[in-house]
């Protein structure tokens, strides 16, 4: 993943295809560092796929968004994930 990405624009996280059985809705993000950490962080595995954020026009899946919280140029502070 690009280690230059820009985290500070706006982003949109959008729940998987059976998102009626794991209560996860529509979310909308200050920025993508804020999304991807929330997907990271607080989604359980089965809410997390098939879910994706959408920032500027461009779509970051399950493996995306977990490439985005790791790199090196993720600008938050990360927590331990079980």
């Amino acid at each position: 993943m690009n280690d230059n990405m820009d985290y500070s624009v706006p982003a949109e996280l959008f729940p998987g295809v059976n998102r009626r059985h794991l209560r996860i809705s529509y979310h909308r993000f200050e920025s993508l560092a804020e999304a991807v950490r929330f997907a990271v962080e607080e989604l359980k595995p089965a809410q997390l796929a098939g879910a994706f954020i959408e920032a500027e026009e461009v779509r970051y899946g399950e493996a995306e968004i977990a490439a985005l919280y790791h790199a090196s140029g993720f600008p938050l502070p990360r927590r331990a994930v079980s």
